[in-house]
């Protein structure tokens, strides 16, 4: 009879367990980098009130990075909770991600879960060798998933990817302008030149992160509606920097570093920042964990869970999270023919310094310049998406001192090592690494960013990247030279 009475207070106990089990959200927005949300206060123009409300309802973070600041490897890192080295040719961009490598809505499925996906969420890349999409099951669209799981899974908790297209390029001309931003309250990065054409670009890409935060403020409301919003974990950030350049496809904090807030009402205390580095690897591992799972050994990332049942703001864990680790390897085929390769580098970023290893300095970091030399026929600068900003520094590049130098900052060859002090140089301008005076932080940050490195069975390291990266086949397009080299006017 005791044993009777135990097995059912086991039953009993495993079915309050998991109903008690979370709702996952994870949404994230495409080509979104920081600090392009309002309650980082970076200007007065772009609004994000869906993203500030999660941030105030739950935990604001201020130093999230990415592993690499590329559609395709950015995602699997996420997926995966690895590094985006360690998963061979879905490090680069248009690959093929292998099935050895477990997604964390795959075993959330496996344990329970319903789960399901909208937009852009794996990818781009070809599945096509997967049984399961990598992300979980597409959907048409939010309402078509929570039809779904309402009417044949309610008592299931959802893991559900919110993905987006917006603000990946093209935009309409003028949009942001036409829809009432203030240009000349814009705050550009330092390493453009101020132009009508660039503020006018950066308010059309303001535009689209605003259509983000507003289609999932509308989902939001649908699941307060629902009243499963109590028990539901939000996750919003952007997958790496805003495609312009030297921000996208680069590990400057302008390509590398991008938003994040969480909220989980029935867990987190409202209105936290916390100051920690985290990378976007540790949110799998932190969705297993708040699911009741143990992530799995492979994972690189490091629940956050510890954060988030925390009550404290600032740095959390200052001993463990007191640098974040990014890298790159190939983005698009951007370099003369007949080279197949990306800009291989790894980047270790603390609260003080900024040190890049550019393992290939003979190749272009944004492409070759040279369309008619391009592996792709006719690809031009072929790692910075095509736009007006691009266009006016190209064309505007021997206007003055300053425009060349800052067209030499996104386009030109860069040196085996960069290094920043952020106390002085916080926009990451000059380059350092020469100087005696840091030759000390110099080597000892690059003696940290290989032992990360070496621990983590990076290809680059162990003298097999080119076999495992340049060589793979690329299966997509690439930006191609335009057929007049003319910066769109702005009315």
């Amino acid at each position: 009879m005791i044993a009777r009475f135990s097995l059912l207070f086991l039953f009993l106990g495993t079915v309050l367990h998991a109903a008690e089990r979370p709702n996952i959200v994870f949404a994230i927005a495409d080509d979104w980098g920081w600090p392009h949300a309002s309650i980082y206060q970076n200007d007065d123009v772009c609004q994000t009130p869906t993203f500030d409300r999660i941030a105030k309802n739950g935990i604001l973070f201020h130093h999230a990075y990415i592993s690499s600041p590329s559609c395709t490897p950015s995602r699997n890192a996420i997926l995966t909770g690895q590094y985006h080295w360690r998963l061979g040719g879905g490090g680069n961009l248009w690959s093929v991600l292998d099935t050895q490598h477990q997604t964390y809505p795959h075993l959330l499925e496996d344990q329970g879960y319903f789960t399901g996906s909208w937009r852009k969420s794996w990818g781009p890349g070809n599945a096509s060798n997967w049984k399961r999409y990598p992300s979980g099951k597409r959907f048409k669209n939010p309402d078509h998933f929570l039809a779904t799981w309402k009417d044949q899974n309610a008592k299931k908790p959802f893991c559900f990817w919110f993905g987006a297209n917006d603000p990946h390029r093209g935009y309409k001309l003028n949009s942001g302008e036409k829809s009432g931003m203030d240009l000349s309250k814009i705050k550009l990065f330092e390493h453009y030149p101020d132009s009508p054409e660039i503020r006018g670009d950066v308010a059309d890409y303001y535009f689209e992160v605003q259509r983000f935060d507003r289609e999932l403020g509308q989902f939001l409301n649908k699941l307060k509606e629902l009243g499963a919003l109590e028990n539901t974990l939000v996750v919003v950030t952007g997958d790496h920097g805003m495609p312009f350049p030297r921000c996208k496809s680069n590990l400057y904090d302008s390509g590398a570093r991008v938003p994040l807030a969480i909220q989980w009402p029935k867990v987190i205390k409202k209105g936290r920042v916390i100051n920690d580095f985290v990378s976007t690897t540790d949110l799998a591992p932190t969705f297993l964990e708040a699911a009741g799972l143990k992530p799995l050994a492979a994972m690189t990332g490091r629940s956050l869970m510890p954060i988030l049942q925390s009550s404290a703001n600032g740095r959390i864990e200052p001993k463990i999270r007191n640098h974040v680790i990014t890298g790159k390897e190939r983005h698009v085929l951007a370099q003369e023919a007949p080279d197949t390769g990306g800009t291989p580098m790894r980047a270790i970023r603390t609260h003080q310094h900024l040190f890049i290893e550019n393992f290939r300095p003979d190749r272009w970091p944004a492409g070759t310049p040279h369309h008619e030399k391009a592996t792709i026929r006719g690809a031009w600068l072929a790692d910075c998406d095509n736009g007006p900003t691009k266009t006016y520094m190209v064309n505007h590049k021997d206007k003055d001192d300053e425009h060349r130098r800052k067209y030499d900052l996104s386009f030109s060859k860069r040196p085996a090592y960069e290094l920043y002090d952020l106390k002085k140089d916080p926009a990451q301008l000059h380059n350092i690494a020469d100087s005696t005076e840091y030759e000390a932080v110099l080597k000892e940050l690059r003696w940290k960013l290989h032992g990360v490195l070496k621990a983590t069975q990076d290809p680059r390291i162990a003298g097999k990247g080119a076999k495992t990266f340049d060589q793979p086949k690329y299966l997509g397009g690439a930006p191609k030279f335009p057929k007049a080299k003319k910066t769109p006017t702005r009315k």
